[in-house]
This record gives C-alpha cells, sequence and structure tokens, in this order.
C-alpha cells in the first residue's frame, strides 16, 4: 500500500492543528491494554401498552461482562444471534449508552463522558457495521460518505479534502476517480470497502467490526478480511471482531471470547478455545463446525445437539443461565451462577463442571477452588 504524504502531527499520530492532514502511521501490536471492558451492563427497558406505559421489565441485552482489547490485536467475539454480542459493539462506541460498568480507553472512563465530551474519542473508535446496504447513505456520494469524518473532525485544510477522500479509497482497494459515485452503483463487497474506508478516515486506534462479511459472498469475505489484516498490520488498529462465523474468527482473531444470552461465558486464546474448549457451550458451537482435514481422512466429529430453545433475556434462568440445555447441568447450576474463573493462562470458563470434552468433572469446580 502507498505511504501518505507526511505533515505535522503530535506524537500519538493525530493531529496538532485543525487544518493540518496527518499521515497514516504504521506499526506493530503489542501486549499493551488498549481498552478494558469492566463489568459492563446494559438493560433495555420493557413497557407496557396504553396511555401510562409503564416499564414491566428489563432486556438484559449485556449482563456484567468484562474483558480486555490490547493494542494492535484483535479479539473475536462469537454466539448466537440475540447474545447481546452487536449490543457490546455499540456499547463501545457509545451508540448505546451503558446502564452501568466501565469502558476504560487509554486510561479513561469513557462511560459518564456526554457527546460533546466523547468527540475526540469518536476519531480513536469507528466502526464497520454488517449491512453494507443499509449502513450508507443511498442519497450521498462516495466521495461524502468517506470524507464526512474528515470535515467533522477538521482533519484537513479544505483545498486537500479531495486528494485524502482519493487516498483512502486506494488504501481499500477501491479506484479513486469513483469518488462521485453513489452507493447503488457498487457491490456488496464494494459497499464494504466504502463502510471500511470511512471507519478508517480518521485513522483509528479501535475499529468494531460487526459481522462485516455476513452479508458477503464467501469469495468475497476472503478479499475483505485480507484488506482488514493488511490495515491492521499496516496502521497497528485493534478489532473487536463480532460475528457467527468461527473459521474467520479463528483466521482473524488471536483471542476469543464466547457470548450467551448476556453473559461472556469463556475466553482465551483462539489455540486453546478451539483445541480444547472447557465450557460445554462452546463445545457445542465448535461441534457444529465442519472440519476439511477430517472430512479428507473419513472421520466426522460427533456433533452436539442442543435441546430447547434459548430462553429469554427478559427473564433469564436463575444460576448458569445455560443450564435449560446443558447436558452436565446439577441443582447447583441452578442455585449458583458460575464465576468466569481461570483454567489455565490467559483461557477461562464460567462453568461449575469446566471440563475438555470427554473429560467429565464429578464435583464442582467453583466449589474445589473455593476450599483452596
Amino acid at each position: 500500500m502507498s505511504e501518505t504524504t507526511t505533515s505535522t502531527a503530535s506524537s500519538d499520530g493525530h493531529p496538532t492543528g485543525a487544518s493540518v492532514a496527518t499521515p497514516y502511521v504504521k506499526g506493530a501490536g503489542t501486549g499493551e491494554a488498549l481498552l478494558e471492558v469492566k463489568n459492563l451492563i446494559k438493560h433495555f427497558p420493557v413497557k407496557s401498552s396504553g396511555v401510562l406505559r409503564r416499564v414491566v421489565g428489563q432486556v438484559q441485552a449485556v449482563d456484567d461482562i468484562s474483558f480486555t482489547v490490547n493494542r494492535g490485536q484483535s479479539l473475536g467475539l462469537v454466539g448466537e444471534s440475540g447474545c447481546g454480542k452487536s449490543t457490546t459493539g455499540r456499547l463501545l462506541t457509545k451508540l448505546y449508552e451503558p446502564t452501568s460498568g466501565q469502558m476504560i480507553f487509554e486510561g479513561e472512563d469513557l462511560t459518564p463522558l456526554s457527546g460533546k465530551q466523547m468527540l475526540p474519542y469518536r476519531a480513536k473508535v469507528q466502526m464497520i457495521f454488517q449491512d453494507p446496504y443499509s449502513s450508507l447513505n443511498p442519497r450521498h456520494t462516495v466521495g461524502s460518505i468517506v470524507g464526512t469524518p474528515l470535515r467533522v473532525h477538521n482533519v484537513v485544510k479544505k483545498d486537500q479534502y479531495l486528494t485524502r477522500v482519493q487516498e483512502i479509497l486506494e488504501l481499500v482497494g477501491l479506484n479513486p476517480e469513483h469518488y462521485n459515485r453513489y452507493p447503488s452503483e457498487f457491490s456488496g463487497g464494494q459497499r464494504q470497502r466504502i463502510g471500511i474506508a470511512r471507519a478508517l478516515a480518521l485513522q483509528p486506534k479501535l475499529m468494531v467490526a460487526d459481522e462485516p462479511v455476513s452479508a458477503l459472498d464467501v469469495s468475497i469475505q476472503a478479499q475483505v478480511i485480507n484488506l482488514m489484516q493488511d490495515l491492521q498490520r499496516e496502521f497497528n488498529i485493534a478489532f473487536l471482531f463480532i460475528a457467527h462465523d468461527l473459521a474467520i474468527v479463528r483466521h482473524f482473531c488471536p483471542d476469543v471470547a464466547v457470548m450467551y444470552l448476556g453473559k461472556i461465558v469463556e475466553i482465551g486464546p483462539r489455540e486453546t478455545i478451539y483445541k480444547e474448549p472447557h465450557h460445554p457451550y462452546t463445545q457445542a458451537l465448535l461441534s457444529a463446525v465442519p472440519e476439511v482435514g477430517q472430512a479428507k481422512l473419513g472421520g466426522r466429529r460427533e456433533r452436539i445437539r442442543l435441546e430447547g430453545d434459548v430462553p429469554s433475556p427478559i427473564n433469564p434462568p436463575s444460576g448458569c443461565r445455560f443450564r435449560t440445555r446443558c447436558w452436565k447441568a446439577q441443582d447447583i447450576c441452578a442455585q449458583q451462577e458460575p464465576p468466569l474463573l481461570q483454567i489455565s493462562p490467559g483461557h477461562s470458563a464460567a462453568c461449575h463442571f469446566a471440563a475438555p470434552l470427554g473429560q467429565e468433572r464429578t464435583t464442582p469446580i467453583t466449589a474445589e477452588r473455593a476450599l483452596v
């Protein structure tokens, strides 16, 4: 990818003046924490019909989750539809206001900040939306869509505006001369590249990618994923990668978190999560993923079929939320909510009977840890 022209910038790579362009800065990921999420909660009120519209319940979309995204690294967030993945992404970008909890970005808690106070952080945290068709305004040209962040944050001089927009389009593999076209003139993969260009315009430090390739054909998915990996390596961007496709998450993210009904039930390095999952929900998810290697050898992994439907987030089960569909469930699972306990370095699971598949426990691991 081509280098951008040099211009005056502060030590963190962001503009020192309102009218000065910022070059794109290359770098490698480090172990330093960029974003720390602590006990994040988001409940949506459910109101009754009628004139008074009383609050009769709460949709517990995200309920007390914690994780860390390191600078320049990727964390994959997976789970069934309705588990709270997209809500988590919108909370991190402050499109939703959290009910409680902390979102500490570069040492500052973003949770209590107002819209005006959040403005400097909007340039550092950007989002790639799931649907490349509905996320782009059909009445605006590509140049207007990609250039709006530059105007809002007053990043470049007026006479440099078009040059910067074309430069960004070229970075994501689009023809720079197509800046005056409308989204309807592009394919699905090209539209998603436009969405990535819009998110990249301010050179963010964190991108929240909400199902960025789910609406695309498989061949186009590979192109977009490779593009995002190239941009991550070149500009040291951290990703929260939200997806259903476990194979894509394994390819893109070195760390994976599994969500179920608003809770993180297992989190750890991808090698551990994929090769030796300890939570029964993670084991069931991975059993549904086809493996080319096993098919080639004539073998087939046994599929774990979960019984029953996902409970309502308005009235989740007591104790462990997965117990109504879990083959390991015992009395303690209904009585006590399992904490997210460390199983091995960097690997944690929230299950009283967490163990690799085929190695069943007879006593709850939570009870054993309490005796230590």
